[in-house]
């Protein structure tokens, strides 16, 4: 029976290999024979704590977190440099104050002299021209304003349309010169209609100018005229086939259905355009006569006479 002191010759010893070898030895009861080696335990001994189990670390310090912990200095702005910043605030917005002033002050007087600032605004997608008729146009005009505009985009329809009936008819060979005089309409009629009588009228509108009243019916009266002569287009001035009036289709539908039925369109288009100019003209002037402008406009004229006649 083992004895009751017995070492389990199975345990692991705790050996400090950082020890001393004589203490290792004597602590442990090593024992050497024939240069063999082997250990015994003293059991009437108990081996020290010291001798047989590690040294202890020294502690971390409470605030070891690989520098987690360590405080940044971020430099921040002086009280004065903040106080300079704030005036140079204040006198960067003094200046735009006393600019945004400034161009106040030209624009009202632009107003006064009567020079009207008009930005580009129509189309949206791509703006060519000013025309703003809900917030310039008195609310009791704006129906009449709005469809002398489309008097405008409807002549910009018709001659647009009319290059394209001269083109087919071109194809099938009527001669390049129509189409030149096509082109020619176009390009001087669309740009020659918006200045010559809607912007006249449309200041008018805005300002209550009877000059520009007079200036409106003047040119308005060309345009209808042009309507009605494209619409029946005789070759008296222009080229006969370089118009889609009602004789070019007659003359042209023979030869070439397509062609034929392209001008007739365009001669619906003038008709319905000069039709509409015509209406917009009676309107005008029944308001014109009506708000007392033709009495005004024939004073100005008189004394624009008596002026030239001194």
């Amino acid at each position: 029976m083992a004895g009751r002191y017995d070492s389990n010759p199975f345990e692991e010893e705790d050996v400090n290999p950082f020890a001393d070898p004589s203490v290792r030895g004597k602590a442990s009861g090593q024992s050497n024979y024939g240069g063999g080696a082997f250990y015994t335990t003293n059991p009437g001994s108990v081996p020290s704590a010291t001798n047989s189990r590690l040294s202890p670390l020294p502690p971390e310090p409470a605030d070891f977190n690989y520098d987690r912990g360590a405080t940044i200095d971020i430099p921040l702005d002086s009280t004065k440099d903040i106080k300079k910043r704030e005036k140079e605030l204040q006198a960067k917005e003094a200046e735009l104050n006393k600019r945004e002033q400034e161009l106040k002050r030209r624009e009202d007087a632009a107003a006064r002299a009567g020079i009207i600032i008009e930005d580009k605004n129509w189309p949206p997608f791509f703006p060519i021209i000013y025309n703003d008729i809900a917030n310039d146009i008195p609310i009791h005009l704006q129906r009449l304003q709005y469809f002398a505009f489309a008097t405008l985009l409807g002549l910009v329809v018709c001659l647009f349309w009319n290059i394209i009936a001269v083109t087919a008819a071109w194809i099938k060979g009527e001669g390049v010169k129509i189409w030149l005089l096509a082109i020619i309409y176009f390009v001087s009629g669309c740009p020659g209609a918006y200045v010559l009588w809607y912007r006249p009228l449309y200041r008018a509108m805005r300002t209550e100018s009877a000059l520009k009243f007079g200036w409106f019916f003047l040119f308005y009266m060309l345009h209808i005229g042009f309507c009605i002569f494209s619409a029946v287009a005789p070759p008296i001035i222009f080229k006969g086939k370089s118009l889609t009036g009602i004789l070019p289709a007659i003359d042209v539908i023979g030869d070439h259905l397509l062609v034929g039925v392209f001008y007739f369109i365009g001669f619906g288009f003038f008709c319905l355009e000069s039709l509409l100019s015509v209406w917009v003209i009676q309107q005008v002037y029944m308001y014109f006569r009506g708000s007392g402008k033709a009495a005004e406009m024939k004073r100005e004229a008189a004394r624009g006479a008596m002026r030239a006649a001194l």
